[in-house]
């Protein structure tokens, strides 16, 4: 049920070492940080919970880190899970029950959350109240469990598959924006140097550009760059080892990588241009359909790449000029 905090890989506890412990770290959503260091302030003077969390956005700008970093500025311990893992009540039973007073409960992916299980959850948010039936049919009764205040925080991609029940119990909403090139320059540089790896300006910039406004694949980028540095070079990042690395990776110079530029040349080639469904796209280019909506297309979409139409994705002159195709007379210019 509870998924274990210290992942086992080492690239996976590379990435954990790499995130910020506590908001002064964080960096980018100055706004986001703003407010909640006003809000987890005053819940420490009132000697209270904080109030319940739901944090939005594409995957990879911060919301598990940005989890953490909450509890830590609470003092607080943090258990995570995931909505696909909690299968029934009893699954959730046992997760609240054995809350303490003022820990924080992270769910991932809250919007696939089973319909009965969210159910349960609102008592336990709205009251801290657990509501247990026992038995079945005419016999049946409710046992109602007394639980400690406690903080839910949940994250999602896809915020318009949490229910508006289940949306308006949470008492602060924040949506997480991609990142400034600026911003995603001062995380590659905090992440050299807990790495220790020598990292110039101009491969800075260079990771920068090509990192899709997205924390977790700068610093993805920055330990393959330093992995060809250190066999390929001096161990030095600068901009030529940095383009060699991009050219060995299939790395261009807008960030797309070869699934990416896949997409767009099925949209083109074989749609021509679109407009097709995204289940049509998803099947042709061999993608589940949730890898396509939440890996690829916010970035496509950001980019001005890609654009969503009532009748399907349709891709942009922006597109047919990157990868080099003829843009037709009797497309739809957009």
């Amino acid at each position: 049920m509870l998924e274990p905090q210290i992942k086992n890989t080492k690239e996976e506890n590379y990435e954990l070492s790499l995130r910020p412990k506590n908001l002064n770290e964080y960096i980018g959503q100055e706004r986001i940080k703003e407010n909640l260091k006003i809000f987890i302030e005053a819940s420490k003077k009132r000697k209270e919970s904080l109030e319940h969390v739901l944090i939005y956005g594409p995957a990879g700008l911060g919301k598990t880190t940005l989890s953490h970093i909450i509890s830590n500025e609470m003092n607080s311990n943090i258990k995570a899970t995931s909505g696909p893992a909690i299968e029934k009540v009893g699954d959730l039973a046992s997760i609240l029950t054995n809350l303490e007073e003022g820990d924080v409960l992270f769910i991932d992916e809250i919007h696939r959350m089973n319909k009965l299980v969210e159910e349960t959850l609102y008592p336990a948010m709205e009251d801290y109240k657990l509501d247990i039936i026992i038995g079945k049919g005419p016999s049946a009764r409710t046992l109602q469990l007394e639980l400690p205040p406690f903080t839910l925080i949940g994250a999602t991609t896809r915020i318009g598959l949490v229910s508006s029940p289940l949306r308006s119990r949470f008492g602060m909403t924040y949506k997480l924006d991609f990142y400034s090139n600026r911003e995603i320059s001062r995380i590659l540089e905090r992440s050299a140097k807990i790495l220790k790896t020598p990292l110039a300006q101009n491969g800075t910039l260079l990771i920068a550009q090509c990192s899709r406004k997205n924390p977790r694949v700068a610093n993805r980028l920055l330990r393959r760059v330093r992995d060809i540095a250190q066999v390929k070079g001096t161990g030095r990042i600068d901009d030529k080892i940095t383009r060699l690395a991009f050219e060995m990776l299939e790395v261009d110079k807008k960030g797309l990588e070869p699934a990416d530029r896949n997409l767009l040349e099925v949209l083109i080639k074989k749609f021509d241009g679109g407009p097709v469904g995204i289940s049509t796209l998803a099947a042709a280019t061999n993608e589940e359909r949730d890898t396509v909506e939440e890996i690829y297309e916010p970035y496509l979409l950001k980019i001005g790449f890609l654009q969503r139409t009532p009748r399907g994705r349709v891709a942009t002159k922006h597109a047919y000029e990157h990868l080099q195709l003829e843009w037709e007379k009797n497309a739809l210019d957009i």
